[in-house]
């Protein structure tokens, strides 16, 4: 391919292998693109390279990211198009670093010729009673293994022959260990056609808790995944070429036909079972005069699942039935979970030594050999959606001459390929720094130490008398014992391969949950203050001290700090000096002097511990009053007329994608959008499913209605261009969780900045609960109240109304509506419900300092307008805000709060420092006139009076100081203000 891609476009490209073959491919590409984290390794050599999804991870950042060429030429790539598995496993931090051109993963190949023949099927009925069957479960595929081992001869040479035949390796034992441990990536819903799993990520896969680094060994998974793997060795072509001292390999035992299937990657499989196949047994050697017309003798079928899995959701993770929610993506009780091994061959580009003509170069070729059908790439196998068609899968037929086998790539892949979203369950390998030496941990200690070591050395295998090796059924106890003694090695060789890698295990962890994409993600710091919340042994383990101060935790995290280090947020009291006057007449003057100097120094340590919490209170503070001015994500909105027609609520990223998001940067654009004539209106609901935020469109009805009915209210005219719509599933990233938690920040300023606040809360059934929502629930929610109250602390109540059905028209809030919703911190939270499993905080922290700058900018107000003349309503209306807070202070913003958590498996219940003293202190700040200054070059031209910045689009009870809806867009843009009112240029 190289010289025709030459011949057509002149470009000298030279291909040079690697010595050492694929084994070594690896460390070469170290070698020639470097580290990540330091580019002056790398001997920059090579333009481009044929690389697999492990070697990645210590070098994707000098790899050249490919994302935006994927875009540009996406009419050739299909990038989509590829399988998910492939896709995610070049993919690191939003970037794509190679381009996929092959897939792999681990199928079963069974001999038609085997369980069609009528003799043995006949016997095996007569000796076990069943019927016998190309195996779906591991558990049926161990068992069949066992019952046809050594008693039917496959291949015509009257020698009885084996059950299923294998080559050894960790990747084979991880396809068994797959459906016990892996059932779904994401929470799941259950629908009337069984479950939906859409929801939060659950963390599961095969190799290491994504939560504290534990390798997922420590179960009865694990255990039951291990006996199925020895009892399949022990009946396969193993029994006899590890006791004749050579390798157990398929690609030796499979041609001599003394296998009845046999357990291997989709090239090798091919050259297994096609005629004339490198590693295919000769007609001679099989019984074909049993086949039908139009049979064929070597099939391949997706790897079987199983009917056992873990259960992720009790403690000890115990082996339980395959069923309901611990098994939602079953399959007539059956768990399947295919293992992508190692990922399939990819290209990559030099990024950081590569010529750019040399770059345009290989990327060109790439973008050709990507448009190749199968088979007419080398190293490439069926590795797309598109490949799968009836077009496709009949051009491979041809080329193979085999229909049969073509059919059943076809039947194999179309489940493999399936995503998450249509209910697939893939299993990623461990794409993480040091996999190779993770790998060979494992594969010494399973095959090297247990299952193929000889039974006098500790092993299972006996090399004497292979069918006298360790059972794990016959003899477990003796096979529990070798079994724990193996677990205990595999968990220190594991600490070892952490301990050599940069960061150590903790660093090893983060990666992990970046190749996993993990949501939400967690920094380092946050993951060891989760771990002292609830884990202090691997908080130690991972090496925590070294990554957070827990004195500076001391303000958040008290308790967990007490309990871990006793004494380290302990305030020393220096009223402990009065003692020296006793102390003066009993000691000597020596003495006397070091108790002096004992007393001082914790006097001053005393100082500096409350200089450091003065500190931390005024940058409290000082960020509340930033978060007023400041978004920390752009307010994402979608026009009213779009909003109406799309049917239902639409996720954000298909709304992005599709060109439908008005974006505004700053609050200063968002009232030059208001002051242009555009009316925002912002949608407050509760979610009715713990995955989607309206499964029923209800709610969605509702909010039509209401955009419909208020445009007909206030004259806006019935197309709807200048109404906005804000709703949080639409204009809040659900995708990305570091956008989504930046969004989740700026919150409180799109609810004050919204012209009109429409609560929606028709009846509407719970999907997943036996409730109904409306709006009594919607008011108990504390999300819902904290966005009434971002809006109306700034707006006042007259532009809220409540949305209760789709033919009830919209109304206004009661004017008092505000006290009950003042009540913020009264109400329900998920995470409070869940108890805090495995979270360091709880949600009601986060909302302490956009509460705390709104309350600062309301008594700011109020203090502003006495010594101003204003309008009288404004005044009243700001006073009542103020009244009904003073009234109910501690209730509003309360000092602490109860929090009940779990560690080390016990339920505590704590008290947790929440406002404080800051409401006083920001009461002290405004008294004093002390500042409300904002950097005007990074947040735009706002003033710092209160006249200026309070309540942007008010209503006309309350104060306004915001753009007057209906102003000329053409002329100047009147700015109404409680000291009269001025008029700025749009």
């Amino acid at each position: 391919r190289i010289e025709e891609y030459g011949r057509c476009t002149g470009a000298n490209i030279r291909l040079q292998y690697v010595d050492g073959g694929e084994d070594e491919m690896g460390s070469a590409l170290i070698q020639d693109v470097g580290e990540n984290d330091d580019e002056t390794t790398g001997q920059g050599i090579y333009d481009a390279y044929i690389v697999q999804a492990p070697w990645l991870p210590p070098v994707y950042k000098g790899l050249k990211s490919l994302s935006t060429y994927i875009k540009d030429n996406n009419d050739y790539i299909d990038f989509m198009d590829i399988n998910q598995a492939s896709r995610s496993a070049v993919s690191f931090e939003g970037e794509v670093r190679a381009l996929p051109l092959d897939t792999d993963y681990i199928s079963l190949g069974w001999r038609q010729d085997v369980f069609g023949n009528p003799d043995i099927k006949e016997a095996y009925k007569s000796s076990w009673g069943e019927e016998l069957k190309v195996p779906d479960t591991i558990e049926e595929m161990v068992v069949i293994g066992e019952r046809l081992n050594g008693r039917h001869d496959f291949n015509n040479d009257g020698e009885m022959d084996w059950g299923f035949c294998l080559t050894p390796q960790t990747n084979y034992f991880q396809a068994f260990l797959a459906p016990v441990l892996q059932t779904h990536l994401h929470e799941c819903e259950k629908t009337e056609d069984g479950y939906k799993c859409l929801g939060a990520d659950t963390g599961q896969n095969m190799f290491f808790d994504v939560n504290n680094f534990e390798p997922l060994i420590h179960n009865d998974g694990y255990r039951h995944a291990v006996e199925m793997y020895t009892r399949f060795i022990m009946a396969s072509n193993c029994q006899v070429q590890t006791a004749a001292g050579v390798k157990c390999d398929r690609k030796t035992a499979f041609p001599t036909g003394r296998c009845a299937g046999v357990i291997s990657m989709p090239g090798t499989m091919t050259n297994l079972l096609r005629e004339n196949g490198k590693y295919t047994i000769p007609p001679e050697k099989r019984m074909d005069y049993v086949l039908e017309p139009g049979e064929y003798w070597g099939r391949r079928k997706v790897f079987p699942g199983s009917r056992k899995v873990i259960n992720w959701n009790k403690e000890g993770r115990p082996l339980e039935d395959c069923q309901g929610s611990v098994c939602p993506l079953a399959k007539d009780g059956i768990n399947y979970a295919p293992f992508f091994a190692e990922g399939g061959e990819s290209y990559a580009l030099n990024g950081r030594q590569s010529k750019p003509a040399a770059t345009d170069a290989m990327w060109d070729m790439f973008t050709w050999l990507a448009t190749l059908p199968v088979g007419e790439v080398p190293l490439a196998g069926t590795y797309r959606k598109s490949q799968l068609t009836d077009e496709a899968i009949g051009r491979l037929a041809e080329q193979w001459d085999n229909p049969v086998m073509a059919q059943d790539l076809h039947d194999l892949l179309l489940e493999y390929f399936r995503s998450e979203e249509e209910g697939g369950n893939v299993v990623q390998d461990l794409f993480i720094i040091g996999f190779p030496q993770y790998n060979e941990a494992l594969d010494t200690e399973l095959h090297d130490n247990l299952v193929l070591q000889d039974v006098e050395k500790g092993g299972l295998f006996n090399m004497e008398e292979p069918r006298k090796s360790i059972d794990p059924v016959k003899n477990k106890a003796d096979f529990d014992l070798r079994y724990d003694r193996f677990i205990a090695s595999l968990a220190q060789r594991y600490e070892d391969v952490h301990a050599r890698q940069d960061g150590g295990g903790l660093n090893q962890l983060d990666l992990w949950r970046g190749a996993l994409d993990i949501h939400p993600t967690k920094s380092k710091e946050e993951i060891c203050q989760d771990l002292l919340a609830t884990d202090h042994e691997n908080f130690d383990k991972l090496g925590c001290l070294d990554i957070v101060q827990l004195k500076d935790l001391c303000q958040s995290q008290e308790s967990d700090v007490e309990e871990y280090s006793p004494g380290t947020c302990k305030v020393d009291n220096n009223n402990s000096t009065i003692i020296i006057s006793v102390l003066f007449g009993i000691v000597g003057v020596g003495l006397m002097g070091g108790v002096v100097y004992y007393l001082y120094k914790r006097y001053e340590n005393y100082q500096r511990i409350q200089k450091a919490h003065e500190q931390l209170m005024e940058a409290t503070l000082n960020e509340s009053v930033r978060a007023l001015y400041q978004l920390d994500y752009p307010l994402h909105l979608i026009r009213g007329d779009e909003f109406v027609e799309e049917g239902k609520l639409m996720r954000h990223e298909v709304l992005r994608n599709t060109h439908k998001l008005t974006v505004l940067d700053s609050l200063p654009d968002v009232d030059a959008f208001v002051a242009a004539g555009k009316h925002v209106l912002f949608f407050s609901h509760q979610w009715t499913s713990f995955t989607v935020p309206d499964p029923s469109s209800h709610q969605y009805e509702c909010m039509c209605h209401a955009v419909k009915d208020l445009a007909m209210r206030n004259g806006w005219g019935e197309s709807l261009k200048d109404v906005f719509v804000w709703v949080d599933y639409s204009c809040i990233p659900q995708a990305n969780p570091s956008t989504q938690n930046l969004a989740i920040r700026s919150l409180a300023a799109y609810a004050s900045s919204a012209t009109y606040f429409v609560i929606v809360a028709p009846d509407t059934p719970h999907a997943d609960l036996d409730d109904i929502c409306d709006l009594d629930t919607y008011q108990r929610r504390m999300w819902c109240r904290a966005e009434q109250v971002c809006h109306s602390m700034r707006n006042g109540t007259e532009g809220m109304y409540l949305a209760v059905g789709k033919n009830v028209a919209v109304e206004p809030v009661r004017r008092d509506f505000f006290a009950e919703s003042l009540h913020v911190f009264n109400g329900e939270l998920t995470c409070c419900r869940l108890e805090h499993k495995g979270m360091g905080a709880c949600d009601r922290q986060s909302l302490v300092i956009p509460l705390l700058g709104l309350y600062g900018e309301l008594l700011r107000a109020s203090h502003e307008m006495e010594r101003e003349i204003g309008n009288a309503d404004a005044i009243h209306s700001v006073n009542a805000f103020l009244s009904e807070i003073e009234k109910h202070q501690e209730e509003v913003f309360p000092r602490t709060f109860k929090r009940t958590m779990w560690r080390k498996n016990r339920r505590l219940t704590e008290e947790v420092l929440l406002f404080g003293d800051l409401i006083d202190r920001m009461k002290a700040r405004i008294s004093s006139g002390v500042g409300f200054e904002i950097d005007k070059e990074s947040v735009g031209t706002l003033s710092t009076k209160a006249s200026e910045t309070f309540v942007r689009h008010g209503a006309s009870d309350f104060l306004r100081h915001g753009v007057v809806h209906g102003s000329g867009a053409h002329g100047g843009v009147q700015i109404e203000s409680a000291v009269g009112a001025m008029d700025n240029k749009l």
